[in-house]
């Protein structure tokens, strides 16, 4: 007996904006003031350090909890599973909806009451509630989904990560181009297949580390008093290596594998740099060198969608849509991801 995502499905959004889009942006830094480059210098410098070459941005007509519906049909599916029989639906984001050209964030009813709704399950007993944790949302509402099966309070759950930041980015600040739109919906069960959740591991650094992310008003001083996602990244960046190497391996020390074992690391799609010196910095922990196609990345094409990263990765190898990885039954892997709170969380899970 072992507890398993049974399915898995996402939503890419179609619109496909690229670096070059940005070329006529006028980006300032935080006191108002012009950048010394120009833009096609700012985005080379962003491409060499994120490794992001285009983004997607969901269609005007679609909501945080539109592109959720979807991801979640999808992972029902494949999980060829009755929505009747839902005992939890998690929905993890920041923002709720936010409609096109609006900025104002929108979470009453929860998100997760919506998905249920569009699914159109009339089961009362399926519990919906959102989970506000940062980019590791998704995997702390699987982390959630575990402990309810192991509780025997629940045996099935539909946990999905679904974020729409195209929507409340500042225009002239240059790591806006970092974010993106996009849903990752999953299945969680109770099955007697072999594998499953081995371990985890969640930590919340809040002392100095609270306001890393934050809200905060547009550089264009002339600008209205609206809010927008902001971030203080040198921190993060340090933050990150220092701490989430630390939680990847007390996780999986945790677990019945060795460093040997793990097939894929699954990282948050933050920023191609950062994850990769994250996970350089774990292997060296263990005295050993990063192994070659050990972190598939999908954020060169898609960005940052936080809540919605790891799983839409999982879902496109397994889909056979991020060659040359692929998956395949009984291998090990370890899932992490940090972001605002600061949080930080992993998981190894057997396929």
């Amino acid at each position: 007996m072992s507890i398993k995502i049974t399915g898995l499905g996402s939503y890419i959004p179609n619109k496909v904006v690229a670096n070059e889009d940005f070329e006529n942006h006028s980006f300032l830094n935080a006191d108002g003031s012009s950048f010394k480059q120009n833009n096609q210098v700012i985005i080379k410098k962003f491409v060499a350090i994120t490794g992001i070459e285009e983004r997607r941005y969901a269609a005007e007509h679609l909501n945080t909890s539109d592109m959720a519906y979807v991801a979640a049909q999808r992972a029902i599916e494949k999980a060829s599973c009755n929505p009747e029989t839902i005992d939890y639906i998690i929905v993890s984001h920041n923002f709720g909806d936010v409609k096109y050209g609006d900025g104002k964030a929108d979470m009453i009813p929860s998100l997760a009451s919506r998905v249920k709704q569009k699914l159109q399950i009339k089961n009362p007993s399926c519990v919906a509630y959102d989970l506000i944790f940062g980019c590791p949302g998704w995997v702390e509402g699987v982390i959630q989904a575990n402990a309810f099966i192991k509780a025997g309070i629940a045996k099935k759950c539909l946990v999905i990560g679904a974020e729409s930041l195209s929507r409340v980015i500042d225009p002239h600040d240059r790591d806006s181009m970092i974010y993106a739109d996009g849903a990752g919906a999953s299945i969680i069960e109770k099955t007697d297949d072999e594998g499953g959740i081995f371990s985890h591991e969640t930590a919340s650094f809040t002392l100095d580390e609270a306001n890393f992310i934050f809200n905060g008003n547009s550089y264009l001083p002339e600008a209205d008093d609206s809010y927008y996602i902001k971030m203080h990244g040198r921190k993060i960046y340090e933050f990150a290596l220092t701490n989430v190497p630390l939680a990847m391996k007390k996780c999986l020390d945790k677990s019945k594998f060795t460093i040997n074992d793990v097939s894929k690391i699954l990282i948050h799609q933050a920023n191609e740099k950062m994850d990769e010196a994250i996970v350089k910095r774990f292997y060296e922990l263990f005295d050993m060198k990063m192994p070659e196609n050990i972190m598939p990345m999908c954020i060169n094409k898609l960005g940052n969608s936080s809540v919605a990263t790891v799983p839409t990765l999982y879902d496109l190898i397994t889909t056979g849509q991020l060659a040359p990885h692929e998956i395949n039954k009984g291998d090990v892997l370890l899932l992490a991801s940090v972001g605002a709170g600061m949080n930080i969380n992993a998981i190894v899970y057997q396929h």
